[in-house]
């Protein structure tokens, strides 16, 4: 769990980060907005100039080519009108709309400018081209309504105005919440970091402590040491050392992806399983380890990572059997094999056996160390033994479930994993 301090630095952070990400989209859908409607303005205005632009070449080329002016129409009178001036600025001709009205506007060939418009009330965009009637210099003048660009552009303007807020409301929740579990994810990665060192130190201060204790004894009371039991205690302190720094090294290679960084090569679980059926009938004489239901398997992986993995089952089992361990292996088929460890001891309750896979876990029947050093649930070691086991199945794409065995009546470890 947090801490009430973590929790209020990390409520900052996503803070921050939801009011930074909220800054960056409001400039950025801003800056795109003001590009949007300067763009959507330039290019109506620009479509209502071409237009306009077109149909006053039309009447100059027919004054140019000698027909003198011509009668000036137009078919929206709303929307458009006609005006040929004189170089003074008086009107030559118009379209019936402007009849009698003064000149729109004072423009050079070519240019453009928007005006008030002489028949309504909204501003026209007006175009001026040049022509010449014999010796007269004309200029002809197409005045298009330009209040629809101001209308669409208005449109568009408001639509941004309304949708930005909406667009930022969406943009901080959708923030706060990927921050939120983004977080969430590190503040677990975090205690459970600690909860990991906190545990591996002490797991490793235990048999200093031992081996320390010994040998204060022992030179404190030389003519009382016994070398032998002395050495046998160093040995057996050392040894479980070892065991620990192993597991964590292999868990640390775990969560950093490279645990298989050897590479996938063919592996005969199989040998793995009898080979260790072998050494548990040595290590444990009273107990009755069956692998009489282990036929070929073969998996692509890392052959050391795979022994770990049996071995902790088996060792596991064994130490928690009455009497009778069995190993079971078999190639399922759709490109699975599955290995079996059973025992006929006390069980996995069911409420532990999610937690009996997580690290330095041990359940209470099992807090006493006992033969072997080592796996399983914690019995005989650091509660590393299982948490290992699901590490090592992960990495080769498989998993590890945990039940009730109906032969014998313990646990049941079952480990699928991809065919070789």
């Amino acid at each position: 769990m947090t801490s009430e301090r973590d929790e209020r630095r990390l409520r900052a952070v996503r803070v921050r980060a939801t009011a930074v990400a909220v800054l960056a989209v409001a400039l950025a859908l801003i800056a795109a907005g003001v590009g949007l409607v300067v763009g959507l303005r330039t290019e109506l205005s620009d479509d209502v100039r071409d237009a306009a632009r077109e149909r006053a070449s039309e009447v100059a080329q027919v004054i140019e080519a000698g027909r003198g002016v011509p009668a000036l129409t137009v078919s929206a009178p709303d929307e458009e009108f006609l005006q040929v001036l004189a170089a003074d600025g008086t009107v030559v001709a118009a379209s019936e709309n402007v009849a009698g009205r003064p000149a729109a506007a004072r423009l050079e060939p070519g240019e453009s400018a928007t005006v008030d418009a002489p028949l309504l009330d909204d501003p026209f965009l007006v175009v001026a081209v040049g022509a010449r009637d014999g010796d007269r210099e004309l200029v002809v003048l197409d005045g298009r309504d330009a209040s629809r660009v101001a209308e669409a552009t208005d449109t568009v303007t408001w639509l941004l105005l309304i949708g930005l807020p909406v667009l930022l409301v969406l943009a901080a929740a959708a923030t706060w919440a990927g921050v939120g579990r983004a977080l969430r994810r590190v503040a677990r990665a975090e205690a459970a970091q600690r909860r990991f060192v906190s545990d591996a130190s002490h797991e490793l201060r235990s048999p200093v402590a031992t081996v320390r204790q010994h040998a204060e004894v022992a030179l404190a009371h030389p003519e009382r040491a016994d070398t032998g039991a002395l050495a046998a205690t160093v040995l057996d302190e050392a040894l479980r050392m070892q065991r620990l720094v192993d597991d964590l090294l292999l868990l640390a290679r775990a969560d950093e992806s490279a645990l298989l960084r050897g590479g996938l090569r063919p592996v005969d679980l199989d040998d793995l399983v009898l080979a260790e059926a072998a050494r548990l009938r040595s290590a444990f004489p009273g107990v009755r380890v069956d692998g009489t239901a282990v036929s070929a398997g073969r998996v692509n992986g890392d052959e050391e990572a795979l022994r770990r993995l049996v071995r902790n089952l088996g060792e596991n089992a064994a130490l928690h059997a009455r009497a009778r361990v069995a190993f079971g292996l078999s190639d399922v088929g759709d490109g699975w094999v599955r290995l079996v460890v059973e025992d006929d001891g006390a069980g996995v309750p069911a409420d532990e056996r999610r937690r009996v896979f997580e690290r330095f876990v041990r359940l209470d029947a099992s807090r006493a160390r006992g033969v072997g050093g080592g796996g399983g649930t914690g019995l005989g070691g650091a509660g590393l033994g299982l948490s290992i086991v699901a590490e090592v199945a992960l990495a080769h794409g498989g998993r590890v479930e945990v039940g009730v065995s109906e032969g014998l009546g313990g646990a049941r470890f079952v480990v699928t994993l991809p065919a070789g």
